[in-house]
């Protein structure tokens, strides 16, 4: 690990910092004393102690001349953007991932670059889950990739090529799930559930979950943001390790039938389990924009539009997986990495979070 002096010869890019994973990345790094910069592609967030810049990463001409007069010693890469089709989603993703580093890395400073993915990379993209062999759980970072198209292993190829051209160290990050909270992120469950739970209470309706049966009764894990950015650095910093992908989960195990009950209890609301069926949250949340709106108006919330808040359908998809997910974590742990946290409590900070920054209501 390092120390501050020699922390404060390191500038670090988070490209995505404005989300969930970039926030939560940037605060740390600000706090262990690393000088950061924020490069986002729509909005930009203003944290203490960092620089922030905006421009869109699939124009490698303005994302270059952004970055004109900068040089990096650490890239972390946590941006994606979603298209209709994976063949759009490869092409759009893989760019940024170019844009980056073809404008940062042939300066010479670069020492390492970490890149998120996801475990998407085990079971397929979301138009296709699980239409090839899906590994057992628990997931293992060297499994072989496979046979289908999926964003994640262009990005991967092509952050391999640009570390075998100019020879800096490089991390895969494979998160489950994010905890954590960003405004307008789409990969963000915890705050999602919040605004569910918010709109049920208002309602006087139970909190349904809106999953299928494997996720319900199956075993599955979900990754603290705050766990997320300290293994980024981790790997980005530890002298010796080796070049690899990393899965990165809390350390627990759990069941959605277990811990749904006990997240209605954190907000408040009454549960009701899987019932048969799955019951969308694109279909139970339909039309309920004004009705945000109301509850916002009313608790002088910080955000009236739940689009802003809530990503029904991302939410919908992690709940609807047709297979059990969750991941060894050996390799990080053997080589030194920790950190861990029980998922409830990760959700109970959230939401406590949430609550005093009025993004839900107390």
């Amino acid at each position: 690990m390092t120390n501050l002096d020699e922390a404060q010869n390191f500038h670090a890019l988070v490209v995505g910092g404005s989300g969930v994973t970039g926030q939560a990345l940037i605060r740390e790094l600000v706090a262990r004393g690393w000088r950061a910069t924020s490069l986002s592609r729509s909005q930009m967030v203003e944290i203490a102690g960092a620089k922030s810049v905006l421009t869109d990463l699939t124009d490698a001409d303005a994302v270059s001349d952004v970055l004109a007069g900068d040089t990096f010693t650490h890239i972390f890469l946590s941006a994606w953007a979603r298209r209709t089709t994976e063949a759009e989603n490869i092409l759009v993703n893989r760019a940024m991932v170019h844009n980056v580093l073809e404008a940062t890395v042939p300066s010479g400073t670069v020492r390492h670059v970490a890149l998120v993915t996801g475990l998407k990379h085990y079971f397929g993209p979301f138009e296709a889950f699980a239409v090839d062999t899906v590994r057992d759980t628990p997931f293992h970072e060297d499994e072989p990739r496979l046979e289908i198209d999926n964003f994640y292993y262009a990005q991967e190829d092509e952050l391999w090529g640009y570390a075998d051209k100019f020879g800096f160290g490089w991390s895969v990050h494979r998160s489950h799930t994010i905890i954590g909270s960003a405004l307008g992120n789409a990969m963000n469950m915890g705050q999602t559930l919040a605004a569910q739970a918010a709109i049920c209470r208002f309602e006087k309706k139970p909190f349904v979950f809106p999953g299928n049966e494997a996720q319900w009764n199956g075993i599955t894990d979900m990754t603290d943001v705050g766990i997320l950015a300290r293994q980024m650095i981790w790997a980005s910093s530890t002298v010796g390790l080796p070049s690899q992908a990393y899965n990165v989960a809390n350390g627990d195990v759990f069941r959605w039938r277990w811990m749904w009950p006990r997240i209605a209890e954190l907000l408040g609301v009454e549960p009701e389990g899987y019932s048969g069926e799955p019951r969308p949250l694109e279909v139970q949340m339909a039309g309920k924009d004004d009705v945000w709106h109301e509850i916002a108006e009313r608790e002088g919330l910080v955000e009236a539009e739940i689009n802003k808040v809530a990503s029904w359908w991302h939410t919908d998809s992690d709940l609807n997986r047709p297979v059990e997910c969750f991941t060894d974590m050996s390799r990080s742990r053997s080589a030194g990495f920790l950190d861990s946290i029980d998922t409830l409590s990760s959700f109970a900070k959230l939401f406590d979070s949430l609550r005093a920054s009025k993004v839900i209501p107390s």
